[in-house]
């Protein structure tokens, strides 16, 4: 039986506002997406900036020096922070869950970001727990992250599903034992979680229509 769930941030609650920022304040600044997008994710684990190591100033300064992009801090956390935007249907998925018995969690690879996104959306208090790096000092890229949190929560790896939108996350997470969907889009995430969940109803939540109706066919 399936007892938790365990859900990613962004690309999954919400849509992907860090690369959607960078690739932002790339083309502002004439600089390749992708390769800005490469070096600012080397950073954010290089600096420890996911980690509780250091804040945003430094991973700015950082990547200034790096990329040669300029703008100051506020006007680049901005660009990022307003591009995660919370998919409702996907909170009305937790909500069933948790109605139905299931508990359910953030599990996160985030900096302090993710409480400041807290306290303009006010998400945390849908869930029953919240696993955020920069607290916790531990990424999804260590295994062990995965036997620690079903630790604190008290769940065997065959009890928990684990949702992701990085397919090596993922993959470690199934190695560990514990059961994983690979978000890419709205449509099989539905089709997923009700081979878990059987006999649960999730049509309120599919019923709901993202901030980007256009997107709901596949997001």
């Amino acid at each position: 039986m399936i007892r938790t769930v365990l859900l990613d941030y962004g690309g999954v609650l919400a849509e992907e506002g860090f690369k959607a920022g960078l690739f932002h304040i790339a083309r502002n600044n004439g600089r390749d997406p992708d390769e800005l997008i490469r070096t600012a994710f080397s950073l954010v684990y290089e600096l420890g900036f996911v980690t509780g190591m250091t804040r945003s100033d430094r991973f700015w300064s950082a990547l200034r020096d790096q990329t040669g992009i300029t703008g100051k801090d506020e006007q680049l956390t901005e660009a990022v922070l307003s591009r995660f935007v919370l998919r409702p249907w996907m909170l009305e998925t937790v909500r069933i869950l948790r109605e139905n018995g299931v508990l359910a969690g953030i599990l996160s690879d985030q900096c302090h970001w993710l409480d400041e996104l807290n306290d303009r959306d006010g998400f945390f208090s849908s869930f029953d727990f919240v696993f955020n790096s920069f607290h916790t000092g531990r990424t999804k890229k260590d295994p062990g992250t995965f036997a620690y949190v079903l630790e604190k929560i008290g769940a065997a790896p065959d009890q928990a599903v684990f949702v992701d939108d990085h397919q090596a996350h993922v993959e470690r997470a199934r190695a560990q034992g514990l059961n994983a969907i690979f978000y890419t889009n709205r449509r099989e995430f539905f089709q997923s979680l009700r081979g878990f969940f059987p006999e649960t109803d999730f049509a309120s939540a599919e019923k709901f229509q993202s901030h980007n109706p256009s997107a709901d066919k596949t997001d």
